[in-house]
Order: structure tokens, then C-alpha cells, then sequence
């Protein structure tokens, strides 16, 4: 499979050089840098909190990548794109695919790494006539062994029929990868009849909170929730520690709460 190279690359942070048998993920849907409603623009605010968490890989949905109005209406709009932006100084490699495209723009899911993407593509599960959905994949090497880690941040669709024909295309792209190679699919699942685990289960896909708790995390809407829509799957990965977090800041900064967890090689 071939794949293109990364979109960016930072120069600010000394590449990792020693082997990491440990590392944390954080998945969260940006709202495109708005609270629930679009009643503010805080991507300032929901950069400083993810900084915070101190995660290796960040997987994003539902990130600008360009806007022409938006910059006229709201003073604090970044010159550069979201994920970018977001990036800043602590991830110094990133990639975006963009899944909607409009006139004033587009958007999409993005990846921040601390480690170096090596290859990456966008593999486009639109329903004709429907929302535009795309599932990011991308390929990490780690320091120090250089082993691989799949990294696939997931954005799927309203309706259930919809979802499940994009289950069905990411079980292909996962019987595609090498069966001993480590897998981190996480994002925005929008499975609020949690069908997803059946569907990949036989993929040996494992959601890090069914595994500890038994079922996937609450994670919508962000001020009380019950909706179970984020997940976190891994293979030939151990998961610890998996956690939604619903407190302040996290609360008032999107629609969705993050979920984060640390994984073991």
C-alpha cells in the first residue's frame, strides 16, 4: 500500500531518540474550534487544554483546515490551519484529511505525533448524497526500534446504515495491515446503538473502556454525558488507564468530551 508523505513537520521540538514502551493517546472531537451551539469561538482555550494532557498522539475530528470568513468575524482566528495551530510547539508532526469541502472551506480529521508519521492517507467513506466522512490513516515509527504503529482517527456518519457500510470499509483497510503490527483506531464513532464493537471485534479490535469497564465511555453531550459516540480500539496494544474527561475545561470547550488513555507496547 502506497501512501503519501505527511502533510507537516515541525522544527521546534528535539525528536525522540530513546525506544518508548509507553505513550498516551488522546482523541477529541474541536467542534471546528466553537462550544456546543457555536455560541463561542475557543480554540485558543481548547489548545492550552489539550497541551495539558501531555499526549504523544492526538487524534481530531472535525478540524478546519481552511476558512475565508470566519477569520472576518472572530479576531483570535489563527493565520494558519486548526490542526496546526493546535499542534504548536509540542507535536512536531501532524496530518490532516480533508473530508468536507464548501465554499468558504473545508474540514476534516487530523493527527498530531510526537513521533514521526512516515506515510499517511485519507481513505473517503462518504455516502453519495450524504455527509462527507473519511477515515485518516496513518502510519508511525517509533524511536529507538523504529517499530510501526497504524494510527486511523474515524469520523462516521448520522445514520446507522451509513455507519455500518464505513465499518465495513475500515474492516477492509484493517485486513489490509499486517497482522502482527499494532493498531490505535479512535475518534468520533457517533454509535450511540453501540453495533461498533460486534462489527470489529472479529478485526481484533478491543475498545480500551469495554475492556475495563464494560461498556464504551459516556462522552456526549460534554456538560452530562450519556451518549456513548467516542471510542478507543486497539490491537496488539495494551491499554491502561483509559479516562473521559468531563471536568472543567474540558466541559465547556466542545460538544463531545475527550477520551484519553496510555498505552504499552
Amino acid at each position: 500500500m502506497s501512501l503519501p508523505e505527511p502533510v507537516g513537520v515541525t522544527d521546534e521540538q528535539t525528536p525522540i531518540n530513546t525506544a518508548v514502551q509507553r505513550f498516551t493517546v488522546l482523541t477529541v472531537n474541536t467542534h471546528k474550534g466553537f462550544t456546543a451551539f457555536n455560541r463561542r469561538f475557543i480554540l485558543p482555550e481548547l489548545r492550552e487544554a489539550v497541551r495539558s494532557v501531555s499526549a504523544d498522539v492526538v487524534f481530531l475530528q472535525e478540524v478546519h483546515g481552511t476558512h475565508e470568513q470566519h477569520p472576518k468575524r472572530y479576531n483570535n482566528w489563527p493565520t494558519m490551519p486548526q490542526y496546526e495551530f493546535l499542534a504548536d510547539t509540542l507535536w512536531p508532526q501532524f496530518a490532516y484529511g480533508r473530508n468536507a469541502v464548501y465554499p468558504e472551506g473545508d474540514h476534516g480529521n487530523a493527527l498530531l505525533s510526537k513521533f514521526q508519521i512516515i506515510r499517511h492517507d485519507n481513505l473517503d467513506v462518504s455516502i453519495s448524497g450524504h455527509e462527507n466522512r473519511g477515515l485518516l490513516h496513518c502510519v508511525l515509527r517509533l524511536p529507538g526500534d523504529g517499530r510501526h504503529v497504524h494510527a486511523i482517527c474515524v469520523h462516521l456518519g448520522l445514520r446507522e446504515d451509513h455507519r455500518s457500510a464505513q465499518l465495513r470499509l475500515l474492516t477492509e483497510r484493517l485486513k489490509d495491515l499486517p497482522d502482527d503490527e499494532p493498531v490505535i483506531v479512535a475518534g468520533d464513532f457517533n454509535d450511540w446503538r453501540q453495533r461498533a464493537d460486534a462489527l470489529l471485534r472479529p478485526c481484533g479490535l478491543r475498545e480500551v473502556f469495554a475492556e475495563h469497564h464494560g461498556k464504551p465511555a459516556r462522552s456526549f453531550p460534554a456538560r452530562l454525558p450519556t451518549l456513548r459516540l467516542d471510542r478507543i480500539y486497539v490491537r496488539n496494544l495494551k491499554a491502561r488507564q483509559p479516562q473521559v474527561l468531563t471536568t472543567r475545561p474540558w466541559s465547556h470547550l466542545s460538544d463531545h468530551a475527550p477520551l484519553s488513555v496510555e498505552i504499552e507496547l
